[in-house]
Protein backbone atom coordinates (compact mmCIF):
# COMPACT_ATOMS: atom_id res chain seq x y z
CA UNK A 1 0.00 0.00 0.00
CA UNK A 2 1.14 3.34 -0.32
CA UNK A 3 1.44 5.84 2.32
CA UNK A 4 0.50 9.45 1.96
CA UNK A 5 3.41 10.79 4.96
CA UNK A 6 6.12 8.65 6.31
CA UNK A 7 4.60 9.29 9.97
CA UNK A 8 1.53 10.74 11.66
CA UNK A 9 1.28 12.01 15.13
CA UNK A 10 -1.26 11.63 17.84
CA UNK A 11 -1.06 13.52 20.64
CA UNK A 12 -2.19 16.16 23.34
CA UNK A 13 -1.45 19.19 21.94
CA UNK A 14 0.63 22.22 23.83
CA UNK A 15 1.99 25.43 23.46
CA UNK A 16 5.19 25.31 24.96
CA UNK A 17 5.91 28.92 27.05
CA UNK A 18 9.82 28.93 27.80
CA UNK A 19 11.57 30.77 30.13
CA UNK A 20 14.31 31.42 32.18
CA UNK A 21 13.96 31.58 35.67
CA UNK A 22 16.24 31.32 39.19
CA UNK A 23 14.91 28.57 41.56
CA UNK A 24 13.39 31.43 43.86
CA UNK A 25 11.07 32.07 41.26
CA UNK A 26 9.88 28.21 41.43
CA UNK A 27 9.78 28.71 45.56
CA UNK A 28 7.28 31.73 44.93
CA UNK A 29 4.69 29.61 43.11
CA UNK A 30 5.64 26.68 44.84
CA UNK A 31 6.60 23.97 42.43
CA UNK A 32 9.04 21.39 42.63
CA UNK A 33 12.55 21.81 40.85
CA UNK A 34 12.29 19.53 38.12
CA UNK A 35 8.42 18.35 38.70
CA UNK A 36 6.02 18.74 35.96
CA UNK A 37 2.82 20.37 38.29
CA UNK A 38 -0.47 20.10 36.23
CA UNK A 39 -2.59 23.96 36.54
CA UNK A 40 -5.94 24.96 36.42
CA UNK A 41 -6.35 27.85 33.86
CA UNK A 42 -6.73 30.64 36.51
CA UNK A 43 -2.99 29.01 37.67
CA UNK A 44 -1.44 29.05 34.68
CA UNK A 45 -2.62 32.92 33.48
CA UNK A 46 -0.50 34.05 37.33
CA UNK A 47 2.18 32.01 36.06
CA UNK A 48 2.57 33.45 32.59
CA UNK A 49 1.80 37.06 34.01
CA UNK A 50 5.34 36.59 36.43
CA UNK A 51 7.09 34.94 33.67
CA UNK A 52 9.56 37.59 32.03
CA UNK A 53 10.67 37.29 28.23
CA UNK A 54 9.46 33.92 27.09
CA UNK A 55 9.37 32.20 23.80
CA UNK A 56 6.15 30.32 22.74
CA UNK A 57 6.23 27.29 20.30
CA UNK A 58 3.94 23.88 19.96
CA UNK A 59 4.98 21.68 22.14
CA UNK A 60 3.88 18.05 23.97
CA UNK A 61 5.94 15.31 23.62
CA UNK A 62 5.19 13.87 20.28
CA UNK A 63 4.49 16.88 18.61
CA UNK A 64 7.95 17.75 19.32
CA UNK A 65 8.73 14.42 17.56
CA UNK A 66 6.61 15.25 14.81
CA UNK A 67 8.46 18.73 14.68
CA UNK A 68 11.26 17.35 14.84
CA UNK A 69 10.55 14.52 12.27
CA UNK A 70 9.90 17.09 9.32
CA UNK A 71 13.14 19.36 10.29
CA UNK A 72 14.86 15.88 9.12
CA UNK A 73 13.72 16.18 5.86
CA UNK A 74 10.56 13.23 6.87
CA UNK A 75 7.16 13.88 5.52
CA UNK A 76 4.98 14.43 8.65
CA UNK A 77 1.01 15.04 10.36
CA UNK A 78 -0.70 15.99 13.27
CA UNK A 79 -3.60 14.80 15.16
CA UNK A 80 -4.56 17.05 18.22
CA UNK A 81 -7.11 19.36 19.88
CA UNK A 82 -5.91 23.19 19.72
CA UNK A 83 -9.24 25.92 20.17
CA UNK A 84 -9.22 28.92 17.56
CA UNK A 85 -7.28 31.26 19.99
CA UNK A 86 -4.22 33.05 19.62
CA UNK A 87 -1.85 30.12 20.70
CA UNK A 88 -3.97 27.83 18.63
CA UNK A 89 -2.89 29.87 15.78
CA UNK A 90 0.77 29.94 17.42
CA UNK A 91 0.45 25.74 17.70
CA UNK A 92 -0.91 25.38 13.85
CA UNK A 93 1.15 27.96 12.51
CA UNK A 94 4.27 26.81 13.42
CA UNK A 95 3.38 22.89 12.75
CA UNK A 96 2.68 24.15 8.93
CA UNK A 97 5.50 26.31 8.27
CA UNK A 98 7.88 23.14 9.34
CA UNK A 99 5.88 21.05 6.66
CA UNK A 100 3.59 19.28 8.96
CA UNK A 101 0.01 18.76 7.73
CA UNK A 102 -2.24 19.30 10.44
CA UNK A 103 -5.52 16.92 10.13
CA UNK A 104 -7.66 18.94 12.56
CA UNK A 105 -9.35 22.19 12.36
CA UNK A 106 -9.34 24.67 15.60
CA UNK A 107 -12.67 24.09 17.80
CA UNK A 108 -14.43 27.14 17.35
CA UNK A 109 -15.57 26.55 21.13
CA UNK A 110 -14.40 24.43 24.62
CA UNK A 111 -11.70 24.52 26.88
CA UNK A 112 -8.36 27.18 25.62
CA UNK A 113 -5.57 25.65 23.56
CA UNK A 114 -3.02 23.91 26.64
CA UNK A 115 0.17 25.11 27.23
CA UNK A 116 3.34 24.21 29.29
CA UNK A 117 5.19 27.01 31.03
CA UNK A 118 8.85 25.74 30.55
CA UNK A 119 10.69 26.94 33.81
CA UNK A 120 14.43 26.38 32.94
CA UNK A 121 17.18 26.79 35.45
CA UNK A 122 20.72 27.46 35.43
CA UNK A 123 21.26 24.34 36.11
CA UNK A 124 19.53 23.29 32.42
CA UNK A 125 16.67 21.76 34.39
CA UNK A 126 13.21 21.66 33.27
CA UNK A 127 10.01 22.58 35.77
CA UNK A 128 6.57 22.73 33.84
CA UNK A 129 3.32 24.14 34.84
CA UNK A 130 1.17 22.58 32.25
CA UNK A 131 -2.73 23.38 31.34
CA UNK A 132 -4.01 20.75 29.56
CA UNK A 133 -6.81 22.52 28.15
CA UNK A 134 -8.46 21.90 24.87
CA UNK A 135 -5.89 18.60 24.01
CA UNK A 136 -8.28 17.14 26.72
CA UNK A 137 -11.22 17.40 24.47
CA UNK A 138 -9.49 14.87 21.63
CA UNK A 139 -12.37 12.65 21.01
CA UNK A 140 -12.64 9.29 19.13
CA UNK A 141 -14.88 10.95 16.20
CA UNK A 142 -11.34 12.91 15.88
CA UNK A 143 -9.50 9.61 14.20
CA UNK A 144 -11.46 9.28 11.23
CA UNK A 145 -10.31 6.91 7.42
CA UNK A 146 -9.52 11.00 6.56
CA UNK A 147 -7.54 12.22 9.24
CA UNK A 148 -5.78 8.83 10.31
CA UNK A 149 -5.16 8.63 6.41
CA UNK A 150 -2.29 6.38 5.83
CA UNK A 151 0.79 7.04 7.16
CA UNK A 152 3.99 4.39 7.26
CA UNK A 153 4.22 4.60 11.12
CA UNK A 154 1.79 6.30 13.90
CA UNK A 155 3.49 7.54 16.72
CA UNK A 156 0.70 7.53 19.79
CA UNK A 157 1.87 9.46 22.94
CA UNK A 158 1.20 7.43 26.41
CA UNK A 159 -0.26 10.32 27.42
CA UNK A 160 -3.18 10.06 25.06
CA UNK A 161 -4.67 7.28 27.55
CA UNK A 162 -5.33 9.85 29.88
CA UNK A 163 -7.70 11.61 28.14
CA UNK A 164 -11.45 11.08 28.81
CA UNK A 165 -11.43 9.44 25.12
CA UNK A 166 -8.49 8.54 25.48
CA UNK A 167 -8.13 4.72 25.59
CA UNK A 168 -11.01 4.56 22.93
CA UNK A 169 -9.56 7.00 20.36
CA UNK A 170 -6.00 5.13 20.34
CA UNK A 171 -8.00 1.66 20.01
CA UNK A 172 -9.44 3.29 16.85
CA UNK A 173 -6.20 4.62 15.52
CA UNK A 174 -4.61 0.80 16.28
CA UNK A 175 -7.58 -0.26 14.28
CA UNK A 176 -7.18 2.13 11.40
CA UNK A 177 -3.52 1.20 11.19
CA UNK A 178 -3.76 -2.27 10.69
CA UNK A 179 -5.92 -1.75 7.88
CA UNK A 180 -3.65 0.98 5.94
CA UNK A 181 -0.76 -1.24 6.97
CA UNK A 182 0.68 1.07 9.09
CA UNK A 183 3.29 0.46 11.44
CA UNK A 184 1.98 1.65 15.26
CA UNK A 185 4.91 3.21 17.61
CA UNK A 186 4.08 3.88 21.61
CA UNK A 187 5.84 6.65 23.53
CA UNK A 188 5.56 5.61 27.00
CA UNK A 189 5.50 9.38 28.17
CA UNK A 190 6.81 9.00 31.35
CA UNK A 191 6.81 6.30 34.27
CA UNK A 192 3.71 7.72 36.56
CA UNK A 193 1.38 7.40 32.89
CA UNK A 194 2.68 3.48 32.70
CA UNK A 195 1.55 2.95 36.06
CA UNK A 196 -1.87 4.39 36.10
CA UNK A 197 -2.38 2.98 32.32
CA UNK A 198 -0.46 -0.21 32.93
CA UNK A 199 -2.54 -2.96 31.72
CA UNK A 200 -3.85 -0.95 28.93
CA UNK A 201 -0.75 -0.38 28.01
CA UNK A 202 0.58 -3.98 28.39
CA UNK A 203 -2.33 -5.28 26.19
CA UNK A 204 -1.47 -2.46 23.23
CA UNK A 205 2.12 -3.72 23.29
CA UNK A 206 0.95 -7.47 23.13
CA UNK A 207 -1.59 -6.89 20.49
CA UNK A 208 -1.39 -4.01 18.30
CA UNK A 209 2.38 -2.54 18.93
CA UNK A 210 5.11 -2.30 16.59
CA UNK A 211 7.63 0.00 18.28
CA UNK A 212 7.95 0.95 21.61
CA UNK A 213 9.46 4.25 22.59
CA UNK A 214 10.55 4.67 26.70
CA UNK A 215 13.28 5.59 28.41
CA UNK A 216 14.97 3.01 31.13
CA UNK A 217 12.44 4.18 33.90
CA UNK A 218 9.18 3.93 31.83
CA UNK A 219 9.98 0.22 30.45
CA UNK A 220 10.77 -1.19 33.76
CA UNK A 221 7.87 -0.07 34.76
CA UNK A 222 5.91 -1.67 31.92
CA UNK A 223 7.46 -4.93 32.67
CA UNK A 224 8.34 -4.77 36.45
CA UNK A 225 12.28 -4.81 35.97
CA UNK A 226 14.54 -3.09 37.55
CA UNK A 227 17.51 -3.19 35.24
CA UNK A 228 18.76 -3.30 31.75
CA UNK A 229 19.61 -6.61 31.77
CA UNK A 230 16.37 -8.22 33.05
CA UNK A 231 14.24 -6.33 30.47
CA UNK A 232 16.46 -7.40 27.79
CA UNK A 233 15.45 -10.33 29.64
CA UNK A 234 12.08 -9.76 29.73
CA UNK A 235 11.58 -8.74 26.29
CA UNK A 236 13.81 -11.34 24.63
CA UNK A 237 10.80 -13.68 22.76
CA UNK A 238 8.90 -10.63 22.22
CA UNK A 239 8.35 -9.38 18.00
CA UNK A 240 7.95 -5.46 19.00
CA UNK A 241 11.13 -3.47 17.83
CA UNK A 242 12.22 -1.47 21.72
CA UNK A 243 13.89 1.65 21.62
CA UNK A 244 14.95 2.37 25.24
CA UNK A 245 16.97 5.58 25.95
CA UNK A 246 19.30 5.72 29.09
CA UNK A 247 20.48 9.46 29.44
CA UNK A 248 24.14 9.51 29.84
CA UNK A 249 23.87 5.86 29.77
CA UNK A 250 22.87 5.97 25.89
CA UNK A 251 20.28 4.16 24.27
CA UNK A 252 19.27 0.24 23.63
CA UNK A 253 17.68 -1.14 20.57
CA UNK A 254 16.51 -4.66 20.81
CA UNK A 255 14.40 -6.09 17.75
CA UNK A 256 13.92 -9.92 17.57
CA UNK A 257 17.33 -11.72 18.93
CA UNK A 258 19.24 -7.89 17.93
CA UNK A 259 21.01 -5.98 20.49
CA UNK A 260 22.21 -2.66 19.56
CA UNK A 261 24.16 -0.38 22.28
CA UNK A 262 24.90 3.14 21.53
CA UNK A 263 26.55 4.96 23.67
CA UNK A 264 25.67 8.85 24.37
CA UNK A 265 27.72 11.66 23.33
CA UNK A 266 29.62 13.89 25.93
CA UNK A 267 28.25 16.75 25.96
CA UNK A 268 30.36 19.66 28.13
CA UNK A 269 27.42 22.45 29.16
CA UNK A 270 23.86 20.78 29.27
CA UNK A 271 21.32 24.25 28.17
CA UNK A 272 18.10 22.20 28.73
CA UNK A 273 17.09 18.94 28.29
CA UNK A 274 13.58 19.61 27.42
CA UNK A 275 12.45 17.70 24.66
CA UNK A 276 15.52 15.16 24.36
CA UNK A 277 14.02 11.98 24.31
CA UNK A 278 11.41 13.52 21.94
CA UNK A 279 14.22 14.53 19.51
CA UNK A 280 16.28 10.57 20.11
CA UNK A 281 12.54 9.31 19.22
CA UNK A 282 12.35 11.60 15.56
CA UNK A 283 15.93 10.95 14.64
CA UNK A 284 15.82 7.35 15.46
CA UNK A 285 11.93 6.71 13.71
CA UNK A 286 13.60 8.86 10.68
CA UNK A 287 16.00 6.42 10.34
CA UNK A 288 13.78 3.35 10.46
CA UNK A 289 11.08 5.21 7.99
CA UNK A 290 14.15 5.47 5.66
CA UNK A 291 15.37 1.85 6.41
CA UNK A 292 18.12 2.32 7.77
CA UNK A 293 19.93 -0.28 9.88
CA UNK A 294 19.01 -0.24 13.72
CA UNK A 295 22.57 1.10 14.46
CA UNK A 296 22.22 4.38 12.19
CA UNK A 297 18.79 4.98 13.07
CA UNK A 298 20.17 4.87 17.02
CA UNK A 299 23.39 7.07 16.03
CA UNK A 300 20.75 9.37 14.36
CA UNK A 301 18.71 9.46 17.08
CA UNK A 302 21.86 9.99 19.61
CA UNK A 303 22.83 13.10 17.61
CA UNK A 304 19.68 14.44 17.39
CA UNK A 305 19.04 14.52 20.70
CA UNK A 306 22.61 15.35 21.48
CA UNK A 307 21.79 18.81 19.52
CA UNK A 308 18.62 19.82 21.48
CA UNK A 309 19.93 19.28 25.22
CA UNK A 310 22.44 22.40 23.85
CA UNK A 311 19.28 24.95 23.33
CA UNK A 312 16.87 26.29 24.85
CA UNK A 313 13.49 24.20 23.85
CA UNK A 314 12.94 21.01 22.75
CA UNK A 315 13.40 22.49 18.83
CA UNK A 316 16.54 21.03 16.35
CA UNK A 317 17.83 23.43 14.35
CA UNK A 318 17.63 23.17 10.74
CA UNK A 319 20.29 21.45 8.68
CA UNK A 320 21.00 19.15 11.49
CA UNK A 321 21.22 16.65 9.06
CA UNK A 322 24.15 18.35 7.32
CA UNK A 323 26.34 17.51 10.84
CA UNK A 324 25.94 13.54 10.47
CA UNK A 325 27.58 11.53 9.16
CA UNK A 326 26.04 8.09 8.36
Amino acid sequence: MRHDVQLLGISNAIVDVLANVDHSFLSDIGTVPGSMTLVDETQAHAIYDRMGPATEMSGGSVANSVAAFALLGGSAAYIGKVKDDQLGEIFNHDMRALGVDIRLQPAPDGAPTARSHVLITDDGQRTMCTYLGACTELATADITESTFGRPKATLIEGYVWDIAEGPALAQRAMELAKESQTAVALSLSDSFCVERHKASFADAVANHVDIVLADEDEINMLLGTDNIDDTLEAIRDRDNLFVITRSEEGSVIYHRGNTVIQSAIPVEHVIDTTGAGDAYSAGFLYGWANEWSLEDAARLGTHVATSVIQRVGARIKPGLMDSFDR
